[in-house]
């Protein structure tokens, strides 16, 4: 059960509210971030929210028991800390929310009525709608391992202990040309076999892509030279002479592991598990 702040009731009892939203948004790169329906700008403890700032809110559902509850927000792209870049460059993906309840006359007097994480975010021109997740949709997440033959954690990461700075595994590049939308013909990986980069992270170090990360989809070496394909087209238009560093990928396959990366110790997955083919097999 929720405790309205005395102040707060007080304002309802008179039957006059004075009543806005706000939003806190904590992204993931630390950068905190307010917004709210008022007219006005609104002080929010420390953090100011802006008003006009093209951000409104659906209304809300909420389930008993643990089931996800859900909403939206949404509005237009008409705030320079709401910019299409950012949310195209995913930098609000998987966000803190919170929303609060305030009496604009009196901002001190607030009532949190979610915390919650942002999902998909949908962009239609200028306009934009992010789905709101409350905290129960953690408990959906997986959580501990999985039997499964292929490895089940992501290369490089504290379990895996692949050391994904050694030469070997990065190197830095720059685009030649554009074969496409995602399509780069690209200079500086030579030396590297057909696949090492499949499933790898590129991520650009200048350009108008600047800090902007994107999984690769195929990585091909032949006489006509090195050529990456990534999973999707990037906010900004890529141009010849922008550089880049790519790492390694890993089919999360046990050979991989051992062949390409020495790392079979720290394989997370189990081989020799059987499969469909011996689970179906007639005795």
């Amino acid at each position: 059960m929720r405790t309205i702040p005395a102040g707060l009731q007080a304002a309802l009892d008179t039957g006059v509210t004075t009543l806005c939203r706000c939003w806190l948004i904590r992204r993931a790169d630390g950068l905190l971030l307010g917004f709210t329906d008022h007219d006005e700008d609104l002080l929010l403890g420390a953090t100011l929210c802006r008003a006009a700032s093209g951000l409104d809110a659906s209304e809300a559902t909420a389930r008993f028991g643990l089931q996800v509850d859900g909403s939206e927000v949404f509005g237009a792209l008409a705030d320079d800390a709401l910019s299409e870049a950012d949310l195209a460059a995913g930098r609000f993906d998987g966000a803190a929310i919170e929303t609060w309840l305030v009496d604009w006359t009196a901002p001190g007097e607030r009532l949190l009525l979610a915390a919650a994480t942002l999902g998909e975010v949908r962009r239609e021109g200028a306009a934009f709608t992010a789905e709101l997740r409350s905290l129960a949709q953690k408990l959906g997440q997986e959580s501990g391992r999985l039997y499964t033959g292929a490895c089940t954690v992501d290369l490089g990461d504290g379990r895996c202990r692949v050391d994904l700075s050694a030469a070997a595994f990065r190197v830095s590049g720059s685009v030649a040309a554009l074969a496409g939308t995602s399509v780069l013909r690209v200079a500086g990986c030579d030396v590297y076999a057909t696949g090492w980069f499949m499933a790898g992270r590129l991520v650009f170090t200048s350009g108008a892509n600047a800090g902007v990360a994107c999984e690769v989809k195929r990585h091909t070496a032949d006489a006509g030279g090195v050529t990456v394909t990534l999973w999707q087209a990037m906010p900004e238009p890529i141009a010849p002479g922008d550089t880049f560093v790519i790492t390694a990928g890993c089919d999360k396959q046990f050979a991989t592991c051992r062949d390409r990366f020495g790392n079979a110790a720290n394989f997370r997955g189990f081989p020799h598990i059987p499969g469909n083919d011996y689970v179906i097999s007639h005795a």
